[in-house]
């Protein structure tokens, strides 16, 4: 007998498969929202682009800033929600007040993200010693508001262990001991003294800072049932043309196209743009240095967004952060360290002047003003200029200087530095001179260098920092913007739901972490503003589909 076939029999299907949500992305911010909604009862599907997962923040120091957490409270220092939406506004840039909304909503989930995450995996937080980099405005801290985790052996994942996406950064130490064992100045002291707890994280192949973090988050996401594929590119959202609703995603696997429905709604959590360099010199014009992030950023979550009507805001906006040179999977990389904060250094824009405290925690804002008018950078190029008691402090950077051989220009005078650099002479030696004698006196009457409660707890005040430029061979090397993060993308409501240009809500349709327009952008209010509201945001995202979406 012959089989007859229909139309409808020989189409391909709608679906070649379903789950609840899918969540685009495997760093921090997908995380949360794939263990919150697998843990309430949902199928779950994360899709990592790449081979490796965890994203950027696999890679990151994991300082996480959690205003009124739980284990502030237990060591005794006050906190509130109330407290910090007031540091938000007091440190926050003008004309971010819009974001308040936001900034609510990020105060207020915080806390439970985080008690939420202790309590449905491996993961363990403790306070850190550092305070909010501008703590003398209203609401700020001077401790309470900075966790990161403990170490966890990545065998806790399984054969996805060696999938976990590996940093640039020694993440065999935690970041409290990055931050408290003199690591960047003597290596060899520090892990000597470590040296118990070192050798045993090296035979249980335990790792602190975001290896740890995303160890734990990617553990508690497999135990709760969400499927996790890497791989495998979402590459365009799926609309429901009836409504405009978001149903699902298409993906690509080994150049197999798939049609994925998404029952309850597609959380975008992709990361940055950094490496889609037309999008980047779009929003980020004149010299870039270095970038720190994985090259799978290439803002697939926001271009996918916009093409399915989301509108895209703060794509100026990025986390801009000093990088020494390095090497990651074959290919030149950044890797994250205020090598700037040391003595006998200053920073110096295009016409041979300060423009900002080398030990400013926001000297990335600074290195990325821009005209008004032409959005052309202010500052740039800017350079570090140096003596030679620069290189002696610190063997890493040494080290790491290495990996670009004409990086550090070295003259015997200050007038052929300038020449080596295309630096005005006479500016460079004003502007030396003038910083040598603030040295002499011992105050910086230009930008308070070492003065404020950040700069003299993590950097020694006045006395440690300033420090004469005045000791032959003189250096110089370029110091423009690097990027750890572009952090513009979709616009959403306090809720994480992606807006479209009239301010509606696209049905079905959430973005958080480096994937949305984040309401806390280049100005860092705390060492943790980037992976804090990441983590956070994901979980706000997952809480709104839990509660509207059914």
């Amino acid at each position: 007998m012959t089989e007859i076939r229909t139309a409808q029999d020989t189409a391909p299907p709608r679906f070649h498969e379903t789950f609840d949500v899918v969540v685009v992305g495997s760093g921090s911010a997908a995380g949360t929202a794939a263990l919150r909604l697998a843990k309430a009862g949902l199928s779950v599907l994360m899709l990592e682009k790449t081979e490796r997962l965890g994203g950027t923040s696999a890679m990151s120091g994991a300082g996480v800033w959690i205003p009124a957490n739980h284990h502030a409270r237990a060591a005794g220092i006050a906190d509130s929600e109330e407290e910090a939406l007031a540091y938000l506004r007091a440190a926050s840039p003008e004309g971010w007040e819009a974001e308040e909304p936001l900034w609510a909503s990020f105060v207020e989930a915080a806390p439970r993200m985080l008690a939420f995450v202790e309590a449905n995996t491996r993961l363990r937080f403790a306070l850190t010693t550092e305070p909010d980099p501008m703590s003398e405005r209203e609401g700020g801290k001077k401790r309470g508001r900075m966790v990161s985790p403990g170490p966890l052996s990545r065998r806790l994942l399984g054969p996805l262990r060696k999938r976990l996406r590996r940093s640039t950064l020694p993440h065999l130490f935690t970041y409290h001991e990055m931050i408290g064992s003199g690591i960047y100045h003597h290596p060899f002291r520090a892990a000597a003294k470590l040296a118990p707890r070192l050798l045993h994280r090296l035979l249980t192949d335990s790792r602190g800072q975001g290896s740890a973090l995303m160890t734990g988050l990617l553990k508690g996401c497999i135990d709760a049932g969400c499927r996790i594929e890497t791989g495998a590119r979402a590459t365009d959202l799926i609309l429901d043309e009836k409504n405009g609703a978001i149903i699902g995603v298409i993906v690509e696997t080994s150049g197999r196209k798939r049609r994925i429905e998404a029952r309850r709604g597609v959380v975008l959590a992709a990361g940055g743009f950094d490496w889609n360099t037309p999008l980047r010199e779009a929003n980020f014009k004149g010299p870039l240095d270095r970038l720190g992030a994985p090259r799978g950023n290439e803002g697939d979550g926001q271009l996918m967004a916009e093409r399915a009507g989301a509108v895209l805001d703060h794509m100026d906006q990025a986390n801009v952060f000093p990088c020494l040179p390095t090497v990651y999977e074959g290919h030149p990389h950044g890797l994250p360290i205020l090598f700037q904060a040391e003595p006998h250094a200053i920073l110096v824009d295009r016409s041979a002047k300060r423009f900002v405290s080398e030990c400013d925690y926001n000297l990335g804002e600074a290195l990325d003003r821009r005209d008004p008018k032409s959005g052309e950078p202010l500052h740039l190029p800017a350079w570090l200029i140096a003596d030679r008691r620069f290189l002696s402090r610190s063997l890493p950077f040494r080290w790491y200087a290495r990996n670009e051989a004409a990086w550090v220009i070295k003259a015997a005078t200050l007038e052929d530095l300038a020449k080596r650099t295309d630096l005005p002479a006479e500016a460079l030696i004003a502007t030396v001179s003038r910083f040598n004698e603030f040295c002499r006196q011992g105050r910086d009457m230009d930008f308070g260098r070492g003065e404020s409660f950040w700069e003299t707890k993590k950097l020694g005040g006045p006395a440690a920092q300033l420090k004469p430029i005045e000791r032959a061979p003189f250096l110089a090397m370029s110091f423009n913007r690097s990027i750890l993060g572009t952090k513009g993308g979709v616009r959403t409501n306090a809720r994480g739901q992606a807006l479209r240009k009239d301010a509606s809500v696209i049905p079905g349709l959430y973005a958080a972490g480096l994937t949305m327009a984040n309401p806390i952008g280049t100005r860092a209010l705390g060492a943790g503003t980037t992976l804090g509201p990441n983590l956070t945001w994901g979980f706000i995202c997952a809480e709104t589909l839990l509660r509207d979406n059914r």
